[in-house]
């Protein structure tokens, strides 16, 4: 199978499909935000009440919503081991993946950058998104510790 991608410097431009909370697609190229790790689609949290809900629908809807049909820049800084293309994208010169972060609905991944901390300390402060209840970190929860809730 011949895989080909444009080269990792070139800016990526376009309307995105938004595949989950931290992934995105333009024409093709599927993007994953650097240095943030939403809640995986079928992931649940806790809501402050004790309720089950489905963060990871809603961190994709949110990401939806702030991007759709918007023309979104993505400067690319490596690929995954996924082979996604890791990027910092901008929408209207906002930092989107910094913007997940603050608004609660992404968290600083650490393990691939600490450009988020402060932003995920801001929105765990005003308990914003995932930080009003609780939640298994996305990356617990992909590797099957889901019953650590937080």
């Amino acid at each position: 199978m011949s895989w080909s991608a444009p080269a990792v410097a070139t800016l990526i431009s376009g309307r995105p499909i938004v595949i989950d909370g931290d992934t995105l697609e333009i024409d093709g190229i599927v993007i994953r935000l650097h240095a943030i790790d939403a809640p995986e689609l079928r992931q649940t949290c806790i809501s402050s009440g004790g309720r089950r809900w489905p963060c990871g629908e809603h961190a994709a809807e949110v990401l939806y919503q702030r991007a759709r049909q918007r023309i979104v820049h993505c400067q690319p800084m490596g690929r995954d081991r996924n082979r996604r293309v890791m990027a910092r994208c901008s929408l209207d010169g906002i930092d989107l993946g910094g913007w997940m972060v603050r608004e609660g609905w992404a968290i600083a991944y650490r393990r691939f950058g600490h450009d988020y901390i402060s932003e995920e300390a801001e929105a765990q402060s005003a308990r914003r998104g995932i930080w009003a209840g609780r939640f298994d970190p996305p990356w617990d929860w992909r590797r099957g510790k889901r019953h650590a809730i937080k």
